[in-house]
């Protein structure tokens, strides 16, 4: 995947040497301006942010393969984030988070309705050419290097776990960032230059893309309460317990978009309280 990247001139950590049957590499260290930690400190992070967007936007106008060569003879095939995919992400909810808030297990036709109102959503944000998904585009895995030019003053770290997915996940991704609060007003001006940066492209929906940036944002929420319970309850990791109120406020952000009507209605009658978890 880096590879790919950097070879389309984005900012991916460049391999150096690598030994496939040894599982070793050295790669190219970019720096440590890491987003997450410039956003804790305070600094203005509206060059970094908008610069971010400015790869997103650069990243959806191309073609993306489905399959990479990763050396010595070896393919890496990238899977699609579709219907099933979407699915397994949502039921983390139900499946964890319901008992985590209520102290017992889901009864199966919670976790049935759930899926079928997704369901309903899922095919608008399943696109017919997808584009590659990094899927942790976010604030611990973006770097900024001002020192290189256009969109490589971004650096790109963590993206094994790409898919081939909707254009509107990363950026949604960035400016709902589940770890750090991202002003409203940044992120507001984030997606809005996105959108200015794609307006004049043939098949560009603004619509369609703000719909699919709230359907997958409600999507990501749903996932991410339910992996944080998961991390408390099973592996005693109770430290990521403190994200789930801003991740609440996310959910519950997203919900406001027309589009998401059913599953707001969803929530309003089976689980209320993941639109209210406290710090």
């Amino acid at each position: 995947i880096n590879s790919e990247l950097v070879q389309r001139g984005f900012s991916a950590p460049r391999l150096l040497r690598f030994d496939l049957a040894r599982g070793l590499a050295v790669i190219e260290n970019l720096g440590a301006r890491v987003y997450g930690k410039m956003l804790l400190a305070g600094e203005d992070m509206t060059a970094p942010m908008l610069a971010a967007a400015d790869v997103l936007a650069a990243l959806h106008r191309q073609a993306w393969p489905a399959t990479v060569p990763a050396g010595d003879g070896v393919s890496h095939r990238l899977s699609p984030y579709d219907e099933e995919a979407l699915l397994i992400e949502a039921d983390l909810l139900p499946s964890w988070f319901y008992p985590y808030s209520t102290g017992k297990a889901a009864p199966r036709s919670l976790n049935e309705s759930f899926a079928a109102v997704w369901k309903r959503l899922i095919p608008q944000v399943v696109p017919e050419k997808p584009v590659w998904v990094l899927r942790d585009y976010h604030s611990p895995n973006l770097i900024w290097i001002p020192e290189r030019e256009g969109v490589r003053r971004v650096g790109l770290i963590d993206t094994q776990d790409a898919v081939l997915g909707h254009a509107a996940y990363d950026l949604m991704s960035m400016t709902q960032d589940a770890r750090v609060d991202i002003p409203a007003a940044l992120a507001a001006r984030t997606v809005a230059h996105y959108l200015a940066l794609r307006a004049e492209e043939r098949d560009f929906n603004k619509d369609n893309l703000l719909a699919a940036y709230a359907i997958l944002g409600a999507q990501r929420a749903t996932k991410i309460l339910g992996i944080f319970a998961r991390l408390s309850k099973r592996d005693g990791k109770h430290g990521y317990l403190r994200h789930m109120p801003r991740v609440s406020r996310a959910l519950g952000e997203n919900l406001a978009h027309p589009a998401l009507a059913p599953l707001k209605a969803w929530y309003a009658e089976h689980l209320p309280q993941a639109l209210a978890v406290k710090a």
